[in-house]
């Protein structure tokens, strides 16, 4: 197969051209708003890098969300590890921690090499989120933090439990009946909808998934099979999370996760930040400002690499370096922050479909909230082609033993596509965040595997 060639036209943004004008609709002159240098390559669905100009200092950037936030929210999972134990057999391997591992990719990082023709000084390892238990995605984070706290603070006010109690009683039958009378809704592409649904009946509440169409089916089914209701759109993700946030909003009784607003899913993230740091500690792995770690991961509307950037950020500082990595159809968050106008500009509006292969990262309009948190942090972001996807996909396949999702292998080319116009950092760490995959049924695995 002839190798996808990689082009980059990449300038690096300087601080004084992101705009930061007030939130208006987007029809306000916006020939005048959309000049920067990466927006050719977007509109052509060109594969390019921005550089964030406006990153600041880890001790002069804006860290809204404090240590104690993200701490608060990792006691929060510590106390329901008995539940998880209960509730979900793949989580008593590790006593109830829902945490995936970090591998080192020697034969991936060979082939890629070869396959760039670049040799990538340093270490090469992958954050494996695709096979995190409960519900094999990166969205296990976030998600079900989000779920675990709504119940527990429902249970705290009436009376059912004390956070000092054994929370094995969040898996019997007197709570599930008492959740029974609320209900969660989320809206998803798939993944998130898919641990929103496995965690929220499991504790007994109803559970309604209102799904984009670029859902995969198995992902319906398998939300339909728990119990949980699948409410199913010809349109995108952006009409999904606004029907559910509307229906949400007529019942008091109804929680609507928003992975376009949400703190708390953006917390629960986060605490990606200090399991990955004690994971290295353990590798012998101290990053610092002459040997970073370059961290790589694939971004859709920006909540789960968000929150895990501001972990790591919060950890490590200017020793770590994030980029987010989206399909050439559906840049969200690159063209959002590289134009200044962040959630007021969806991918459509430069002429693109945001259709793509890689359904958990097809979002058209970017997270405000992550937008504004990333602003001073994050270093840049890119964008791959959904062939490139499925090549990685078969080499990871290969030279790794592992299957990703073409979603979770946006962040795999990002060593060698980033390092062409940035100044990466000889023998430094490079972790690529895989962020699904394993609950992918077999015969779908092989499909993606054998797709060209």
């Amino acid at each position: 197969m002839s190798p996808v060639r990689l082009k980059l036209s990449p300038t690096t943004t300087s601080a004084s051209s992101r705009l930061s004008s007030p939130a208006r609709h987007l029809e306000i002159n916006m020939k005048n708003k959309l000049d920067f240098p990466e927006l050719a390559a977007l509109k052509a669905a060109r594969p390019t890098l921005w550089l964030n100009g406006g990153v600041e200092p880890a001790e002069r950037a804006a860290m809204p969300i404090s240590s104690a936030d993200v701490l608060a929210a990792a006691e929060r999972l510590a106390r329901f590890k008995p539940f998880f134990r209960a509730a979900f057999p793949d989580t008593q391997l590790n006593e109830g921690l829902i945490e995936s591992n970090i591998v080192e990719l020697n034969n991936f990082k060979v082939a890629l090499d070869k396959r760039f023709n670049k040799t990538l000084d340093g270490q090469l390892l992958l954050k494996n989120d695709a096979y995190l238990p409960i519900s094999g995605s990166i969205k296990a984070r976030g998600g079900i933090y989000e779920v675990i706290k709504h119940a527990e603070q429902l249970a705290i006010k009436a009376g059912l439990v004390t956070p000092d109690v054994d929370y094995q009683i969040f898996a019997g039958d007197q709570l599930k009946r008492f959740f029974a009378d609320y209900r969660i809704a989320v809206g998803s592409t798939g993944n998130l909808g898919l641990s929103i649904g496995l965690i929220g009946r499991a504790l007994g509440f109803a559970v309604d998934v209102h799904m984009s169409a670029d859902a995969k089916q198995w992902k319906k089914d398998k939300l339909r099979s728990i119990g949980a209701n699948v409410v199913e759109y010809q349109s995108d993700y952006s009409i999904a999370v606004q029907n559910g946030r509307a229906q949400a909003a007529d019942d008091k009784y109804c929680h609507f996760i928003d992975d376009e607003q949400s703190r708390d899913l953006f917390v629960g993230y986060a605490v990606a930040g200090l399991r990955t740091k004690q994971q290295l500690d353990k590798m012998g792995i101290v990053p610092t400002t002459e040997k970073p770690l370059y961290v790589y991961l694939p971004c859709g509307v920006g909540g789960g690499p968000g929150g895990v950037a501001y972990g790591l950020k919060m950890v490590y500082g200017d020793a770590v370096k994030p980029f987010f990595a989206e399909p050439v159809a559906s840049p969200c968050v690159l063209l959002g922050m590289a134009s200044g106008l962040n959630e007021k500009i969806a991918v459509q509006d430069i002429g693109l479909s945001n259709q793509t292969e890689a359904d958990g990262l097809a979002v058209g309009r970017a997270s405000a909230l992550v937008c504004k948190l990333m602003a001073p942090l994050l270093e840049g972001a890119y964008t791959v082609q959904d062939d490139t996807l499925f090549e990685l996909l078969r080499t990871m396949q290969d030279e790794a033993g592992i299957f990703l999702e073409p979603s979770a292998l946006a962040g795999a080319v990002g060593p060698w596509f980033v390092s062409e116009k940035y100044n990466t950092k000889a023998d430094a760490y490079h972790l690529i965040w895989s962020t699904g995959g394993g609950m992918v049924p077999p015969e779908e695995r092989q499909k993606m595997y054998n797709k060209k």
